[in-house]
């Protein structure tokens, strides 16, 4: 990562509730946004703040989330999701977020990121993947 890349940066990203976002299982009526929707969407505010400071060759893997989701937001509510960098331990990075809708605080919690090598990280999988063949 570029030196750019220190505790407290911060990025705010808007998504809208659209029907993909939300959980169907109770009906119409009841469709909100889905933790697992909100979860990639943490996810992807995090990787794509990283992102803007990787060096060529770099990304980086979510490999932990904690959050609680404490309240509903409704099909067509914009959602805002703040993630700053709490902690950078060598590759691993942790974020606090936090997500609001115009009402309510909707999230609050840790997501925790790895700075991988692109490269060395195809070699693994493909690794991983001739493994898996003899395997089966």
């Amino acid at each position: 990562m570029k030196e750019s890349f220190k505790e407290g940066l911060s990025q705010v990203r808007r998504f809208k509730v659209d029907t993909d976002r939300t959980i169907g299982f109770m009906g119409e009526d009841c469709r909100v946004y889905g933790t697992p929707e909100m979860i990639r969407d943490i996810e992807w505010t995090c990787r794509d703040l990283m992102f803007e400071h990787a060096d060529p060759g770099e990304d980086s893997v979510g490999v932990k989330v904690a959050i609680a989701h404490s309240a509903p937001t409704l099909l067509g509510m914009d959602v805002d999701i703040s993630v700053t960098v709490a902690e950078i331990d060598r590759n691993r990075v942790v974020f606090e977020v936090s997500a609001t809708d115009p009402v309510d605080t909707i999230c609050s919690g840790q997501h925790e990121r790895f700075v991988v090598d692109v490269e060395k990280t195809k070699q693994r999988l493909a690794d991983k993947a001739s493994r898996a063949a003899q395997a089966a």
